[in-house]
C-alpha cells in the first residue's frame, strides 16, 4: 500500500490534530520521500515508519511535539540536519538498518532532548571507537544501541513507556493471572476434598460388606453345627429305636418256647 492510502486509513475519520500516534510500519514511499503527512499533526508524539523505502526526510512536515521517531530498515544515507528545526523535542531517534556510513552524518543532530539513538546495522556502527567517538559528537546522549557510555543497558522504566501506554494500566494482567491462579488453587482444594469424601466413603462402604459377609459366614457355620447336632440326635434315636425292636423280638421268641 501507498503511504498516502496508508496514513489516510490511520486516521480513522479523526482529524489529523487529534492524532498522537501513528504507525505506517511496511507500506510504500513512492519516491523515497515522506508522503501524506502534513504540519496538521501537531499532537504527533510517536511516528514509526520502519521498511517504507526512504532515502530521505527532507519533506518531513514540522511537528513540534513529536518525541519518538522510528525509521529503521530504510535507505536513510544523510539529511539529518532537517530533525532540529521540524522535530525540536525528539528524545529518541532510530535510524538502524540504514545506509549511515559517516560519524559526520551525525553532526547535525544538534538536538537538545535526545536521549536515546539507535545505529546499529548502520555502516557507522562498524567504526574504530564508534561507541566514544558518537557521544563524544552528541554529549547530549544518554544511550546509544540500548546502552550508556558504562555499557549499562537501558532501564525498562524508560524502554518501555510507550508500550505501557498502549498495554493499559501496569498490574492489570498480574490481578488477572493472580485471580486465575486462586481459582485454579479453589478447584483443586475441591476436587481433592471430594477425592477424599470418596475414598472415605468407598471405605465405610467395604467395612460395612465386610461385616456382612463376616454374620453370614458365622450365620452358615451356626447353622451347619446346629443341622450336625439335629442329624446326631436323630442317628441316636434311630439306633435307639431299633435296640428296642429287637429286645421285643428276643421276647417274642421266649414267649413262644
Amino acid at each position: 500500500m501507498e503511504m498516502k492510502k496508508r496514513i489516510s486509513s490511520e486516521l480513522r475519520s479523526r482529524n489529523p490534530a487529534e492524532v498522537v500516534e501513528l504507525v505506517v510500519d511496511n507500506c510504500r514511499s513512492s519516491d523515497g520521500e515522506v508522503e501524506g503527512l502534513t504540519d496538521e499533526y501537531t499532537e504527533l508524539e510517536i511516528l514509526s515508519m520502519v521498511n517504507v523505502g526512504l532515502s530521505s526526510l527532507s519533506k518531513l512536515p514540522k511537528l513540534p511535539k513529536l518525541r519518538k521517531l522510528e525509521v529503521s530498515d530504510n535507505i536513510i544515507s544523510g539529511g539529518l540536519d532537517s530533525l532540529v528545526e521540524r522535530c525540536p523535542d525528539l528524545t529518541s531517534l532510530n535510524l538502524s538498518g540504514n545506509k549511515i556510513k559517516e560519524l559526520s552524518s551525525l553532526e547535525t543532530l544538534n538536538l537538545k532532548n535526545l536521549r536515546s539513538l539507535y545505529l546499529y546495522s548502520c555502516e557507522v556502527s562498524s567504526l574504530d571507537d564508534y561507541t566514544e567517538a558518537v557521544f563524544e559528537l552528541l554529549p547530549q546522549l544518554t544511550f546509544l544501541d540500548g546502552y550508556d557510555q558504562e555499557d549499562n543497558e537501558v532501564p525498562d522504566s524508560e524502554a518501555g513507556n510507550d508500550d505501557e501506554d498502549e498495554a493499559g494500566p501496569p498490574g492489570d494482567d498480574d490481578d488477572d493471572d493472580d485471580d486465575d491462579d486462586e481459582d485454579a488453587d479453589s478447584s483443586e482444594e475441591e476436587d481433592e476434598e471430594v477425592g477424599l469424601s470418596y475414598l472415605m466413603k468407598e471405605g465405610i462402604q467395604d467395612e460395612e460388606d465386610d461385616g456382612d459377609y463376616v454374620e453370614e459366614e458365622e450365620e452358615e457355620e451356626d447353622g451347619d453345627v446346629d443341622g450336625a447336632d439335629v442329624q446326631g440326635e436323630k442317628r441316636k434315636r434311630d439306633a435307639e429305636d431299633e435296640g428296642d425292636d429287637d429286645d421285643d423280638d428276643d421276647d417274642d421268641d421266649d414267649d413262644d418256647e
